[in-house]
């Protein structure tokens, strides 16, 4: 059965993709990076995560409503 598990780089650039369309709407989640410890576990399905990380709540909100709008088109 073939790997389908991320790379390290295909975490990266999801990251840096997270962060560019965040950006679009003046949102920016400070800790947003690839977390590298989720590559040594067993997950299943593999996985490379995101950490998303920590925000305020003006951010939190602002992500809310950004998410809302998407979702009403």
């Amino acid at each position: 059965m073939p790997d389908h598990s991320p790379s390290a780089y295909d975490v990266t650039l999801c990251v840096e993709d997270l962060r560019a369309a965040l950006a679009l709407h003046g949102i920016t989640l400070p800790s947003l990076r690839a977390d590298l410890p989720s590559f040594a576990g067993t997950y299943a399905p593999p996985a490379g995560l995101v950490t998303l990380g920590n925000c305020n709540t003006t951010t939190a909100r602002a992500l809310a409503s950004v998410l809302k709008k998407a979702a009403e088109k």
